[in-house]
């Protein structure tokens, strides 16, 4: 880019500096910044001829750590708008340009070896309705970059990924647009070439090479594309994909091309990206879907959260199933890389169960196939999976962990094909290892649709009719008391401290945890082959035993990725038995070691004594 002799910056090409006009006197100049969805930001710079250089090598920590923060695993989130209580707006155009900026950069220097001329990059989104100003950002960053970049408009996470092999698309990256459940007010970034997602450590890289570009960007953005982005019609293109699959793999004989003639399947897309489903798939597929809710996008998300975990959108969903007498009921969340189901009599099917009921359709097709999930699953779980010859490899909590471990596992020569999380995250082989909400449905709605043809009428539920559940589940948070920058280290100070506690045997009957191929007894932290994974957040998980009942329980404990505070679950399988671990991980360790000093645990301390042990 030449000089210019104005305030105002424009972006051309694929120009990577800025410069400006030099400067006679150290008088103050007003950089007045507009922005094509109608921001503007001014900021005074006092320039000096002989520092002018200088400044735009000057790297404020403060201004590092506010992209930097952004960082949430693998994915980048923040809050777009204000109004939210106690959170100020940190993913703001100018931090989501240079994110994005630094990814086209990534990704284009991954791409040397192909000597690839045009690198093109789509982008997605929900929603949202900070999702307009954002994706602007998005595509000033990768134009700077040099990338051409495509808008495939309202889409979904998986989609966003296929769209990097589907022809005639197969663009070489992706980025969706989303917060996934989160409150309206967020918004954040995912990444993807044909590779798949990237890892947490890949982002972590992003988002340093981002922070000291914005602290070193005088002005921060560029105001305006010389070039638009392509808009493309991505979407109509993976529901053909997904419909494709159906027909094929259920083979109707009577009517092939309409293999859900006859069914009746409600879809609740919670107001996010999940419509698509119910018109573009089911409906072209002969199912009637009258009594689905909520399909029209709205980023405010009027009627609940868009989570298959949220007990309102499963209780809504529920009723329609029964109301309408449907075979199925679906629940998306916002992007749709994470569903629930519905069986026919109004059961609700997530977190373990819907770990259970993909295991037993994915071993009868591949028997003695390992099963990956996060170590907060329960101990029935795994006498589930076992029970129908598979094996079960408890792993690190977070999605991209339990993907990232089946992959590895595969490449060591062991066939895992299922990978999931009881957030509702699964991934199979056989779709690029691929978090797709989507696809999950499209496998139970074929088993279902199989299982009539076979003269059952019992219903996908009937699969997992033998899980046992857990007496007693559940989560609570300890707050850590620091300052943000310092939050993780005194997290991860906490966390090392209770495995001390653990290892001394200073807690009676509790003991570290270990499963098959990967030992939970060294953290959920480092991997038993030679090529440990990165480390993105410390957690540990615990089997709890007593005299009179033996093995019963367990306590996991963890980082959030996405907060600063540390996630604490339990279930046992007696009576009192969460609480009875609660007090004494109250008693015999937060108070014993001091940690709650650090950490607030007003939700332990009224859990231990919401009722009498014994």
């Amino acid at each position: 880019m030449s000089s210019i002799s104005t305030p105002s910056i424009y972006l051309q090409g694929n120009a990577h500096k800025t410069s400006f006009a030099p400067a006679t006197n150290t008088k103050p100049f007003h950089t007045s910044l507009k922005f094509p969805f109608s921001q503007s930001l001014t900021k005074v710079i006092r320039v000096n001829s002989s520092s002018t250089a200088k400044y735009n090598e000057v790297v404020v920590d403060e201004e590092i750590d506010k992209i930097r923060r952004l960082q949430n695993g693998s994915d980048v989130r923040g809050v777009a708008l204000e109004g939210e209580k106690g959170r100020k707006k940190d993913l703001t155009p100018p931090a989501v340009e240079a994110i994005a900026e630094s990814f086209g950069e990534w990704v284009t220097n991954g791409l040397e070896k192909e000597s690839v001329e045009d690198v093109r990059v789509s982008l997605g989104r929900d929603p949202r309705v900070s999702g307009a100003s954002l994706s602007v950002a998005v595509f000033a960053g990768l134009s700077r970059a040099g990338c051409s970049v495509f808008d495939m408009g309202l889409a979904t996470t998986p989609a966003c990924f296929m769209s990097t092999l589907l022809p005639p698309f197969a663009y070489h990256a992706s980025v969706m647009m989303t917060a996934s459940h989160l409150p309206y007010t967020r918004n954040g970034l995912k990444f993807f070439t044909r590779k798949g997602g990237l890892t947490s450590p890949e982002v972590e890289e992003i988002c340093d090479i981002a922070a000291r570009k914005y602290a070193n960007r005088l002005t921060k953005v560029s105001t305006m594309l010389t070039i638009p982005p392509t808009r493309v019609d991505f979407m109509s293109n993976y529901a053909k994909h997904l419909r494709d699959i159906i027909k094929e793999r259920v083979n109707h004989p009577l009517h092939y091309d309409t293999p859900l003639q006859g069914f009746k399947i409600i879809v609740n897309a919670g107001n996010g990206s999940g419509g698509f489903f119910t018109w573009d798939v089911l409906d072209k597929l002969g199912a009637d879907t009258f009594g689905s809710l909520h399909l029209n996008p709205d980023g405010m998300f009027p009627n609940h959260i868009p989570n298959p975990e949220d007990k309102i959108a499963m209780a809504l969903t529920r009723d329609a199933v029964l109301q309408n007498t449907a075979d199925l009921g679906i629940v998306f969340d916002t992007d749709v890389d994470r569903s629930g189901v519905v069986d026919n009599k109004g059961n609700p099917i997530n977190g373990d169960k819907l770990i259970a009921l993909m295991s037993a359709i994915v071993l009868r097709e591949h028997p003695e196939t390992t099963i990956v999930t996060d170590a907060r699953t329960s101990m029935a779980l795994t006498r589930f999976i076992v029970n129908r010859g598979g094996h079960h490899c408890l792993y690190r909590v977070g999605y991209r962990n339990v993907i990232d471990k089946g992959v590895h596992l595969n490449e060591d020569g062991i066939e895992a094909h299922l990978m999931m999380e009881t957030s509702g995250h699964g991934a199979l082989k056989e779709n690029h290892f691929l978090d797709d909400g989507a696809y999950m449905v499209v496998k139970i709605i074929i088993e279902m649709v199989r299982m009539k043809l076979a003269g059952s009428d019992d219903g996908i539920g009937s699969l997992i009719k033998d899980l046992e559940e857990p007496f007693e589940s559940v989560e609570l948070r300890m707050n850590i008391i620091s300052e943000p920058r310092e939050a993780k280290a005194k997290g991860v100070q906490a966390i090392e401290t209770f495995r001390t506690y653990i290892e001394e045997g200073q807690l009676k009957g509790w003991e570290l945890d270990s499963c098959g191929d990967c030992w939970v007894s060294e953290g959920c932290l480092v991997d038993s082959n030679d090529t440990p994974a990165a480390i993105d957040a410390h957690m540990y998980r615990v089997k709890v035993s007593d005299e009179e009942h033996g093995e019963h329980g367990w306590v996991h404990i963890r980082q959030s990725i996405h907060n600063p505070n540390l996630a604490v679950n339990m279930q046992s399988v007696v009576p009192g038995g969460c609480q009875s671990m609660a007090i004494d991980l109250r008693d015999k360790f937060l108070m014993a070691s001091g940690m709650d000093r650090i950490l607030d645990v007003s939700q332990i301390d009224k859990f231990a004594k919401s009722v009498r042990v014994g």
